[in-house]
């Protein structure tokens, strides 16, 4: 074969980053310091305190109240993100409208707004005496200082997550294959169920992990709203403030485990999910 020949084959292969020894070599270098060597001090200082004093501090009854209360909460958060998110996505992809640009902006404010401004100002409209929780309070729907009160702040902060995750999808979903499947007599349900939905779901699942990941950790926006009524509006990340605020190191650290160990199970699982569905899709 002549140089003439191998050279576009040389082209193609020349990269513009080093190989994959380095660039993975220092992928986990900067990974571990990010990432794994933080999370790590957390498994030693809890360790300090041995297995019955580990599970004294993060099983004790306000402990595990405060976990239902920030999963529990992240998880229908996430899941009405799920819906409205698409929602939002499907608005800024398929239709033109005046002002789109602006809509697309006030999605991504939660991810540049203070979280602790979103939480004094969320407070600020759904307490009893606020815009909407004067409305709602009357009625017995009062927000702030309730876990309903919880789950509007972790919507708020976790939206742009499910909208920029599935928005992409959307866009390169083809309108044709729309269109000939309501030729062929596909009603509008059927459509969605059988053409979009497969297509969107690996990006729907990815964007409910991050949105549940987001709000489970979330402590800015929460922390105004919530209350902060042990056994009832105490989050977990709350409760692993006030043991540090008491010294209690070991006590922080052993919550601060579990609360590692249940995001990351859940999120592994969902992952799983997701390249299954990719798989069943291909």
């Amino acid at each position: 074969m002549t140089a003439a020949a191998l050279l576009p084959r040389l082209r193609r292969k020349r990269s513009a980053m080093p190989g994959l020894g380095l660039t993975l070599g220092i992928s986990l270098l900067w990974l571990s310091l990010i990432v794994l060597l933080p999370l790590s001090t957390v498994f030693v200082k809890s360790a300090g305190i041995g297995w019955d004093g580990f599970w004294q501090a993060a099983g004790s009854e306000r402990a595990m109240a405060a976990y239902r209360l920030s999963f529990g909460a992240a998880f229908v958060a996430a899941l009405i993100n799920l819906v409205f998110g698409l929602l939002v996505a499907w608005v800024l992809v398929r239709y033109h409208f005046p002002g789109r640009r602006l809509l697309g902006a006030v999605v991504d404010l939660p991810f540049a707004l203070p979280t602790a401004v979103a939480g004094i100002a969320l407070t600020t409209i759904y307490s009893q005496n606020g815009l909407v929780g004067s409305v709602l309070a009357p009625l017995g729907l009062p927000i702030a200082y309730r876990p309903a009160g919880i789950v509007i702040a972790l919507v708020f902060v976790g939206l742009p997550f499910v909208v920029r995750t599935v928005e992409p999808v959307l866009e390169q979903l083809s309108k044709e294959v729309e269109e000939a499947a309501i030729t062929l007599g596909a009603t509008r349900r059927q459509t969605f169920l059988r053409i979009i939905l497969p297509a969107i779901a690996p990006a729907l699942a990815t964007g409910f992990s991050l949105a549940f990941a987001r709000g489970a950790g979330e402590y800015g926006s929460v922390i105004f709203i919530a209350g902060n009524m042990p056994y009832r509006t105490e989050i977990a990340p709350l409760l692993i403030i006030t043991q540090l605020e008491e010294y209690d190191y070991p006590g922080a650290a052993a919550i601060a485990v579990v609360m590692l160990m249940i995001s990351f199970t859940m999120l592994l699982v969902l992952n799983a999910l997701q390249v299954w569905q990719r798989r069943r899709s291909a």
